[in-house]
């Protein structure tokens, strides 16, 4: 299942409030290693989800989030800063002009942006 949602240009992004609460957001996401990693500023509320919650959920969307397909349920986590940099450098691969526009700010603040790598569940790969 990573592969056929790395090949996504945007996913769901499906995070959880403390009172279990779901909150969707479109995201980029880039294949990493055998798992997904989607990229995003340090101090959105998505990432102060993740620091209480690891679990997740992502499915196929549009640019508006208009969910595509199923959802796949996943384990999120924090990558280092050097991971960070190959996840940006990813983005401007499979993103080209847009992701390096994006990207590029980044490079001077590298601490304004964080990486998560998404593990999904064994529910959501049949394992």
């Amino acid at each position: 299942m990573t592969k056929p949602l790395s090949g996504q240009r945007y996913v769901s992004l499906t995070t959880f409030r403390k009172d279990g609460t779901p909150v969707a957001t479109p995201v980029w996401l880039v294949g990493y290693e055998d798992k997904i990693a989607v990229w995003t500023g340090a101090g959105t509320g998505k990432v102060k989800r993740l620091r209480r919650n690891k679990a997740v959920t992502l499915a196929p969307c549009t640019f508006r989030g208009r969910v595509l397909g199923e959802a796949v349920a996943g384990r999120a986590r924090l990558l280092t800063s050097e991971e960070n940099a190959r996840v940006r450098a990813l983005i401007r691969r499979k993103y080209r002009l847009q992701g390096w526009l994006v990207t590029r700010r980044a490079e001077r603040r590298p601490e304004s942006t964080v990486s998560y790598a998404i593990t999904l569940t064994d529910a959501a790969t049949g394992d």
